[in-house]
């Protein structure tokens, strides 16, 4: 690889290839892949993640809001693409570029019909969210007959999918909770599948859902944050390859005496003599504010670098007094060894947060 000269996202194409083969192994060959690319695919890139989805066979893509459909059907994307928050706003939209809508209470139910008359459609597909405890989104079990007799009456819609959301998947000690999701998802489909008189694809498991529940996979399933590398647990963690790594570089360095300040605010203030790197990144860039003051740190030549002191807007300043290195070296922020996971946990957050927040600004790179 040419050496890093700015804040530069790597995006690692056989890795994703790699986590989607080892998440279909996990299924049955029978059951449909649904690979889940909103929020410019967690923070790496919505069409090119995309793209390669397509090609590795996934049999549906999912985004949150249809603005993010759009941008892959303008990119040629051809996959059924499934919008998980769709808004009445954009129901004319949806329509338009042949997104599918997830509906998920009677006014966004009431109103897509109504869109999808007025627009001369026959059978459009939707999909029925129902809430089985996350309560997110979601019909309740109480409301399946009225949704059903809302359905009989009209021939603009018809049902693609009915599914819900695990809450707990990759928590060992929620799984009776988890078991009771799922009971009550059985209970759902079986009566909506009676009460409409025809078939529809089945889905409720997300990535942890996969690995741990096989009996909940039924016709589909939905993977998030296992084709960008995590699983959500230490074990299944050696079994996935991030895709993302986040790097850049050394742009200055100081050295500071006893009492000297860095940074806004004087957050940190040296004890002892120290030499610090300015790394052009900061929260705009998405290593947010709660990093710093000892939480967090960066690798220069396999050595961690603590953050001191506040993140600023594009840069942080890292704690190099035992490190050899120069103006110019390779910072990782994180990577297949130095994870987004390990970073995100001197925070006490999570990986999705890390990676999602990667600003559009930072340069993207494709590895193949």
């Amino acid at each position: 690889m040419p050496k890093i000269k700015e804040t530069t996202l790597e995006i690692d194409l056989k890795a994703l290839r790699h986590n989607f083969e080892y998440l279909k192994s996990r299924m049955s060959p029978k059951t449909k892949f649904l690979g889940v690319v909103k929020a410019f695919a967690y923070g790496s890139d919505s069409v090119l993640v995309a793209k390669k989805l397509e090609t590795l066979g996934a049999d549906y893509l999912a985004v949150a809001y249809a603005q993010e459909g759009i941008v892959l059907r303008e990119a040629g994307i051809r996959l059924p693409i499934l919008v998980l928050h769709a808004l009445p706003v954009s129901f004319n939209e949806i329509i338009d570029r042949c997104l599918e809508p997830n509906i998920y209470s009677f006014h966004t139910l009431k109103e897509f019909i109504k869109t999808a008359s007025e627009k001369g459609q026959k059978e459009y597909p939707i999909h029925l969210k129902f809430n089985t405890g996350l309560n997110r989104l979601g019909f309740n079990t109480s409301d399946i007959e009225i949704v059903a007799a809302l359905l009989s009456e009209t021939t603009s819609v018809k049902v693609k999918s009915v599914f819900s959301h695990m809450a707990a998947s990759e928590d060992p000690s929620e799984k009776p909770f988890t078991l009771k999701q799922i009971d009550r998802y059985k209970t759902i489909v079986g009566q909506m599948e009676r009460l409409l008189g025809y078939a529809f694809i089945k889905h409720m498991c997300n990535t942890s859902g996969i690995l741990n529940y096989p009996e909940a996979h039924f016709d589909m399933v939905r993977s998030g944050i296992g084709l960008y590398g995590f699983g959500n647990s230490e074990k299944e963690n050696k079994n996935f390859k991030p895709i993302g790594r986040l790097k850049s570089i050394i742009s200055q360095i100081h050295h500071l005496d006893v009492g000297e300040s860095l940074g806004y605010n004087m957050a940190f203030v040296a004890k002892e003599p120290i030499k610090t790197a300015t790394i052009p990144i900061g929260h705009a860039d998405g290593i947010g504010r709660q990093y710093g003051k000892g939480k967090g740190f960066v690798v220069i030549n396999h050595k961690p670098a603590p953050i001191l002191g506040n993140v600023c807007m594009d840069m942080i300043m890292v704690n190099i007094t035992n490190i050899d290195c120069s103006e110019g070296d390779e910072v990782v922020v994180f990577d297949a060894h130095y994870t987004a996971e390990e970073f995100a946990l001197t925070a006490q957050t999570i990986s999705y947060e890390i990676i999602t927040a990667i600003s559009q600004r930072v340069k993207r790179v494709v590895l193949e």
